[in-house]
């Protein structure tokens, strides 16, 4: 493989939850998937089945929450693959929302009226307030050696901040559309050749 040259991976982002559908923050707090979640986890399953050829030759990693390991394991069932047959990365995590976590974004103008002015200003780099809180950077910082050490075709089940960090790394989005990127839990995100595509 060139030298800066990436292999294919395919991203996924866990399903559904109920917090998603109500709009609450997660960052690193265990919320289950529902059964929207679920069906969505089956069907990106269903087509990675149809995509990769051979799975033998991919590595499967996933971030160790419940809802990305539950995802993992349905798309790998999906695949006639033994569904617990991948690893975890710690650094895939979510990204920490400190105080924020399962709050609806409307809470946040009462809890931090400053910090909720700032992020509208700059989403990418605002730390929200409490402990371990992080910003958009500093969960890139975290996950970057990660994916600066691909070096086989890979699936990887992750959280919506991380593939925002995958566009500002290898899409060459700048940090206001990286924020503001909608990320759907119903398709499959193809990194080939430099190029990112959902599916």
């Amino acid at each position: 493989m060139p030298e800066n040259a990436k292999p294919l991976v395919y991203f996924v982002r866990h399903g559904q939850t109920d917090w998603n559908a109500e709009g609450r923050f997660q960052g690193q707090n265990e919320v289950d998937l529902n059964s929207t979640g679920r069906k969505q986890a089956d069907r990106n399953g269903k087509l990675l089945h149809e995509l990769i050829g051979s799975p033998d030759d991919f590595d499967f990693v996933a971030s160790p929450m419940r809802r990305t390991v539950e995802t993992m394991q349905r798309i790998r069932a999906a695949m006639d693959l033994d569904p617990d047959a991948f690893r975890t990365d710690d650094r895939l995590v979510e990204v920490h929302f400190g105080d924020w976590q399962g709050h609806r974004l409307a809470d946040l103008k009462r809890l931090a009226p400053d910090v909720f002015q700032k992020r509208r200003l700059d989403k990418w780099n605002t730390v929200p307030p409490g402990l371990g809180a992080e910003s958009y950077q500093m969960l890139l910082s975290r996950m970057k050696p990660w994916f600066d050490e691909l070096n086989r075709q890979t699936v990887c089940v992750a959280h919506g901040g991380t593939l925002r960090a995958v566009f500002r790394l290898a899409g060459g989005l700048d940090e206001s559309e990286a924020a503001h990127l909608a990320i759907p839990q119903d398709q499959v995100l193809r990194f080939s050749e430099g190029v990112l595509e959902w599916l």
